[in-house]
């Protein structure tokens, strides 16, 4: 019997499922690394809703009070990166993809008033009556006053104060819906 053959017959090496090479490992910790990258970045009541442990908790946060780009910060993002190995990745990717959701549905509404204002400012009364259809409890009176003082500015060519005013009117509108 060769050396070969005891080595093919190994029990250590039956399952190719069990063996993980050495750049694959690397990739896993280097995925861990740049989801923990993202966690400095979150508010703390977003932080409050990640689950993880105390020790990452903390890690976090120190992350958040060191100098961006510094190298401090760099090995605090390594530190997160192994710690990240005791979490479960999934449930820490899965808040912050919520978080991202939400952040694209308010991104969302957001070009959408934009779109609405400019509709406005630049259109007829036709415009302003299909922006009433969708939001009929809105103040006729005061949403004809913002308009006025917005297409005035816009042919005046002064600076947006008014349709800034407009904006912000249509945001507590669409908030109020909500």
């Amino acid at each position: 019997m060769s050396q070969n053959d005891d080595f093919n017959q190994s029990d250590e090496y039956e399952s190719d499922e069990e063996w993980v090479s050495k750049s694959q490992r690397k990739r896993e910790v280097e995925g861990l690394q740049e989801l923990g990258a993202k966690l400095p970045g979150l508010n703390k009541e977003q932080l409050n809703k990640i689950p993880m442990g105390d020790a990452l908790r903390s890690a976090v946060e120190e992350a958040q009070r060191l100098q961006p780009r510094s190298e401090a910060s760099r090995r605090q993002a390594q530190y997160i990166g192994r710690l990240m190995r005791d979490e479960d990745p999934v449930a820490i990717q899965t808040a912050l993809d919520q978080f991202e959701a939400g952040k694209q549905a308010h991104l969302q509404i957001f070009h959408k008033l934009e779109r609405w204002r400019d509709r406005l400012i630049l259109g007829d009364n036709s415009d302003l009556k299909a922006y009433l259809e969708e939001d009929s409890s809105a103040d006729i009176q005061h949403l004809r006053q913002l308009l006025r003082n917005a297409q005035k500015e816009a042919k005046q060519g002064k600076p947006p104060v008014a349709a800034r005013k407009l904006f912000k009117y249509l945001r507590e509108r669409a908030e109020a819906r909500l």
